[in-house]
């Protein structure tokens, strides 16, 4: 099945990381100037559309009416080094990644899409570390993404620490996923690491906050094969139609 919709891409020239940057999105084939739609921006994003399949997913969900009208926004990275940089929480890029996203990237969004202008109308999602910098930068800019879809994100204690001392994030609306097989991941740091303890210890933190938050363990390890099965559930569960 092809896809119906269209893909579109912008440059942006990060005066925070000092590169240019890919930014693309998935246009629906209902799109219409003429309605208003929700954001939802990927990190490791062209591993969403490939491995995740999402512009496939989209165009189904949107034409069952299974989820509103939202555009699905990728930003990939370099290599795993960059990536690490940009998304791990001791990351040296990390601060200014943030930064591309809250003054570049929302508003060229803006810009060039029909948006709500508000945070609850824009979510983040990643996995792994893609998925920490989701709930970080989120928990740090509250007003402006809403929403944060994680697939078995990388938990240590910065992030635990993060998730205690925050102030402000009952405005959130959270969806975490970890699989009841990932106790021995290896990292890009080369080491292997049990996520599943991690992530069980951020569960019980997200669910003593007066927030929205929807927690599922699923059969599985760290690998797209379970992230990707479970999209469909997330963006149904998360942009409710």
């Amino acid at each position: 099945m092809g896809r119906k919709g269209k893909m579109l891409d912008r440059q942006v020239d990060s005066k925070f990381l000092n590169e240019t940057i890919t930014v693309k999105w998935y246009l629906p084939e209902s799109f219409s100037p003429l309605y208003k739609y929700h954001v939802c921006i990927m990190q490791d994003g062209d591993d969403y559309f490939q491995l995740g399949r999402i512009a496939t997913l989209s165009d189904r969900l949107h034409s069952d009416g299974e989820i509103e009208n939202t555009v699905f926004v990728g930003i990939h990275y370099n290599d795993k080094y960059d990536r690490q940089e940009k998304y791990h929480p001791n990351g040296s890029k990390q601060a200014a990644y943030m930064q591309f996203l809250l003054h570049e990237v929302v508003p060229l969004l803006d810009k060039e899409l029909p948006t709500y202008h508000m945070g609850g109308s824009r979510a983040l999602i990643g996995d792994s570390l893609a998925g920490t910098l989701a709930l970080m930068t989120a928990a740090k800019y509250p007003n402006t993404f809403g929403k944060v879809i994680m697939q078995s994100p990388y938990v240590d204690d910065k992030v635990l620490n993060v998730i205690q001392s925050a102030q402000s994030i009952d405005t959130l609306d959270i969806y975490h996923t970890i699989g009841n097989e990932e106790t021995d991941v290896p990292t890009t740091a080369g080491d292997r690491k049990d996520f599943l303890g991690p992530n069980r210890k951020l569960h019980k933190l997200l669910e003593q906050q007066d927030i929205q938050y929807v927690y599922h363990e699923l059969d599985g390890n760290h690998t797209w094969k379970y992230w990707q099965k479970d999209l469909k559930r997330a963006l149904v569960t998360m942009f409710p139609a």
